[in-house]
């Protein structure tokens, strides 16, 4: 029985990839962004599974007042990262108009 613990619980860790561990944090920081938990949320998901956990920590320090999807874009645009840009603007669009897979 033992034998299958340190199989089972690799397995299981294996599962949790490092973005998916940080799909909490980025969640928590867009909504304190003043972004919806329903945008949030689905944003968080898309953005995880797209972007490093590099540029997530980048986006996780954006702080400032409350703000919409489209001023969370334009923080998102200061901060240099291309790709970053792109997968929030897009995430933001799917989100918001519940074309989202995620969203559904």
């Amino acid at each position: 029985m033992r034998g299958f613990a340190v199989p089972l619980a690799l397995a299981a860790l294996a599962a949790c990839s490092p973005s998916k561990l940080a799909y909490g944090q980025v969640k928590s920081a867009m909504m304190d962004a003043g972004l919806s938990e329903s945008n949030s949320a689905c944003m968080a998901e898309r953005m995880t599974d797209r972007l490093s956990l590099g540029q997530l920590q980048k986006l996780k320090q954006l702080k400032g007042e409350k703000r919409g999807l489209m001023d969370y874009v334009a923080a998102v645009r200061r901060v240099g990262d291309t790709e970053a840009v792109e997968v929030t603007a897009s995430s933001a669009a799917l989100c918001a108009t519940g074309l989202a897979r995620e969203k559904r």
